[in-house]
């Protein structure tokens, strides 16, 4: 399909003057995300969307793996709200000063973090591993690991990728 259409729409199709050839929708593959961001022990995380990979402004996106049974240390994210989509698996979410509160999703879930929120994700499978997609409103993950004693303790952490294997 050649770039004209046989009417006049206000945009160039010509490659050297059109910005949104090298500026416009990025395709991130699933296999060529970004483990160089902040981690939490007890889940692997990966950009897909932030500003270093795609020049992103306002978002980051990328996924979380935990392991069957795994828990993760307690963190918070700063002043940014964080969405969780549960791709697979069950999630326990645990949240509050002292982790006090619990609530659990699974796949086609979606969870809502607000900023600040002391949180300890939980793969509530003894045999699944949990998969979600993440999404947060700045371009720069921000990951405060916290010294809070969780209700549920991290006992079963496992690394879930390849350069950290479970033993």
């Amino acid at each position: 399909m050649s770039g004209d259409h046989g009417h006049d729409h206000g945009h160039d199709h010509g490659h050297e003057a059109d910005p949104w050839r090298e500026h416009g929708v990025r395709v991130i593959k699933g296999d060529r995300l970004d483990a160089n961001t902040a981690q939490t022990p007890g889940m692997f995380r990966q950009a897909a969307i932030n500003a270093a990979r795609v020049g992103a402004q306002k978002i980051w996106a990328g996924t979380v793996s935990i392991a069957a049974n795994a828990k993760t240390g307690a963190h918070h994210h700063g002043a940014l709200e964080s969405v969780i989509y549960v791709v697979s698996g069950r999630a326990r979410m645990r949240w509050g000063e002292h982790l006090q509160y619990v609530a659990e999703a699974e796949a086609g879930d979606f969870i809502f973090v607000p900023p600040y929120v002391p949180h300890q994700e939980i793969n509530a499978s003894p045999d699944e591993a949990l998969q979600c997609v993440l999404v947060r409103s700045d371009n720069e993950a921000v990951v405060v690991n916290l010294d809070i004693e969780p209700v549920e303790r991290p006992e079963s952490v496992y690394w879930v990728d390849p350069i950290h294997k479970q033993t």
